[in-house]
């Protein structure tokens, strides 16, 4: 005996047929759980136990308009006065063709801090939001200029061991796209969750999609027929 299932909703769209219903019931129905399993992952992460104290109260450069040059900033400084958590992103600069020894900007980097920096202002209320990455401070805000990334603070760890000892630089010195949040606790800063997906198995072919959660260009195109498509990949410019 077939059993029918129970229709999720009353909703149809224009033209749409028997065929496409059905299909996409199921696929709603596959929407929700990934939906729930979301929902409990977040709940793990949010319950795990304080990881370790940093081990240094590292200083970063970063640009001073009063002054008009460097100043330093330590981690402890980054939380300011209001807030207990520090959601550090660290960029990756690349191998620049023209040969330049400080590379030049990740443009996949460069994409994810794009829809990041409109939504700042928003987080600001909640958390403290800062771009990390290995070029002098006065590379990074330059671009941070170009691309209109006036609520972001930006960043050098140039002077010390910060992306090293936080697994966003590679023995080879290559940079990663790492994501980690610190918490403060009692005047003491513990490291809190870093996306560790960056290291972890994957499928052949499959990216680590251990940043995707704050990079919306993937999640829309995922919504599409073409997906993410085979060649496809961020750039500094467009023409």
């Amino acid at each position: 005996m077939t059993t029918t299932r129970e229709q999720l909703h009353e909703r149809r769209f224009p033209g749409e047929s028997d065929e496409y219903r059905r299909a996409r019931e199921d696929l709603l129905r596959a929407e929700m759980e990934l939906r729930q399993h979301a929902e409990d992952v977040a709940e793990q992460r949010r319950g795990l136990p304080l990881g370790g104290v940093v081990p240094h109260d590292y200083e970063f450069q970063e640009w001073d308009l009063r002054t008009g040059s460097p100043r330093g900033v330590r981690l402890s400084g980054l939380f300011g006065g209001e807030h207990d958590t520090l959601f550090l992103y660290s960029f990756m600069y690349l191998p620049s063709p023209d040969g330049d020894p400080l590379g030049s900007p990740c443009p996949s980097c460069t994409s994810i801090i794009d829809a990041v920096a409109g939504q700042a202002r928003h987080l600001a209320g909640q958390l403290s939001l800062a771009v990390v990455a290995k070029v002098p401070v006065e590379r990074l805000r330059a671009h941070a200029y170009t691309r209109g990334w006036a609520k972001i603070r930006v960043l050098s760890r140039a002077r010390n061991t910060y992306n090293r000892d936080y697994h966003a630089e590679a023995p080879d010195g290559r940079q990663l796209p790492i994501a980690t949040v610190f918490a403060r606790r009692n005047g003491t800063i513990h490291h809190c969750w870093s996306s560790e997906l960056a290291y972890a198995p994957s499928n052949p072919g499959q990216h680590p999609r251990h940043v995707d959660f704050m990079w919306p260009l993937w999640n829309i195109l995922d919504t599409t027929p073409a997906g993410r498509g085979i060649d496809f990949q961020p750039r500094l410019q467009y023409e």
